[in-house]
């Protein structure tokens, strides 16, 4: 497979124009971006990673109404997706909207392709960056093992490094253990993603199943939790083992492990900026790009990678507001997570308000963030306002709820 030349470390190459510190899925996609973008094919870009990234190590999903760069790598697409619970079970249908899923793998080959095609405009090192400083004119990005190399700005994927405020914010995790499954008869319906299945036990958190159906004998099952702690391995394959026993009749002789997926997405209304200083510029993860309510991150990395070529294109500069986030879904994010350190358990509930008494595609506008005010009065109207009464109390008097 073709990638990105090698550096070498000679003085008179180590000036670039932009500085890619990272090159996971937000670092990548901005190089993808910044390839397609014609009035930015001048521009040197150096792009920083310690790994090969030559392995499937995750898959990412997504919804969207328009047409997005990566459709095209979709393992899956579907236009039906299934909220169940207890007291509300319903396939609800997709119109503008389509729910996507692509593996990490596939993702990696199509953009290192892409900009080995490049190769006078897109340079690879792999290394750590241990230093990024920023100086009056540029950026300076030391490497551990020793190399220093200058930019006109940097663009810093690397995990956030967070010094906890328990007494401030709230700081959940996401966690899962996912088994891609081959059954020996048809058991799914590839037409349908069970995006949330709560009928199991909440154990006084959120807990929930998803199935994404690549076919009628081949599946992803996971089991994921919203809280504070991971669990020990075995648990999470219990609850995988309860539902494919108990919800799809199936014996342990009825089906095969093919593939396993594991992984805990940090949820925390803990400030993320979205800048480091005039010329860095945060991405990923360390931009708060992981939605804190649901995790979500793919669609959000691709609108800043959009958002920041557009500008550079234009401008010659990032724009001041690298995010266009605004304010007031960090604040419903906030109130949600509040909900669920102190009372996970209502999250089900909650959400099956919001998928029985709105259209489909309103909440998942909601989630995207791209509800109009008098849609977002809409979405908190369809919920009960108790929890969200006692949550909003507990922000007024910036203190984090705690379960009683």
């Amino acid at each position: 497979m073709n990638t990105p030349a090698e550096l070498a470390v000679s003085d008179h190459d180590h000036d670039y124009d932009y500085v890619l510190v990272g090159g996971g899925a937000a670092g990548l996609s901005l190089a993808y971006h910044l390839a397609q973008e014609p009035r930015l094919a001048g521009q040197r870009v150096l792009l920083i990673e310690p790994e090969a990234k030559d392995q499937n190590d995750r898959t990412w999903s997504y919804w969207a109404a328009e047409p997005s760069l990566f459709d095209h790598l979709a393992v899956g697409e579907w236009d039906k997706i299934a909220y169940r619970s207890p007291g509300f079970s319903h396939v609800l249908q997709l119109h503008a909207y389509r729910y996507r899923t692509l593996r990490g793998l596939d993702f990696y080959q199509c953009v290192q392709q892409a900009l080995a095609t490049r190769p006078a405009q897109f340079t690879l090192v792999r290394g750590t960056v241990a230093a990024l400083t920023e100086t009056a004119t540029g950026v300076v990005a030391r490497t551990a093992a020793g190399p220093a190399y200058r930019a006109r700005y940097a663009f810093d994927s690397r995990p956030p490094t967070i010094e906890r405020q328990p007494d401030k914010y709230r700081y959940l995790l996401q966690h899962f253990v996912g088994w891609e499954i081959e059954t020996d008869h048809d058991v799914f319906d590839p037409s349908v993603v069970e995006f949330m299945d709560f009928r199991g036990p909440q154990h006084h958190e959120a807990r929930f199943i998803y199935v994404l159906p690549f076919g009628p004998r081949r599946a992803l099952v996971e089991y994921t939790l919203f809280s504070a702690l991971v669990l020990e391995r075995a648990e999470y394959e219990t609850h995988i083992i309860d539902y494919l026993h108990n919800m799809l009749g199936l014996t342990s002789s009825q089906y095969r492990i093919t593939a396993e997926e594991i992984g805990a997405i940090p949820m925390t209304d803990h400030p993320l900026p979205a800048r480091a200083g005039a010329r860095i510029i945060n991405l990923g993860t360390r931009a708060g790009r992981a939605k804190p309510s649901t995790g979500y991150a793919f669609q959000r990395i691709q609108a800043q990678s959009a958002r920041l070529v557009a500008a550079l294109a234009a401008t010659g500069h990032p724009p001041a507001d690298p995010t266009g986030d605004r304010w007031q879904f960090h604040w419903f994010d906030t109130l949600l997570l509040d909900i669920m350190q102190r009372r996970g358990e209502l999250t089900r509930d909650l959400f099956a308000q919001l998928f029985r008494r709105n259209p489909v595609e309103r909440v998942l506008r909601f989630l995207d963030e791209k509800t109009s005010w008098a849609d977002n009065l809409r979405i908190m109207n369809s919920v009960s306002a108790g929890p969200f009464m006692r949550s909003i109390g507990q922000v007024l008097r910036g203190r984090p709820g705690r379960r009683a």
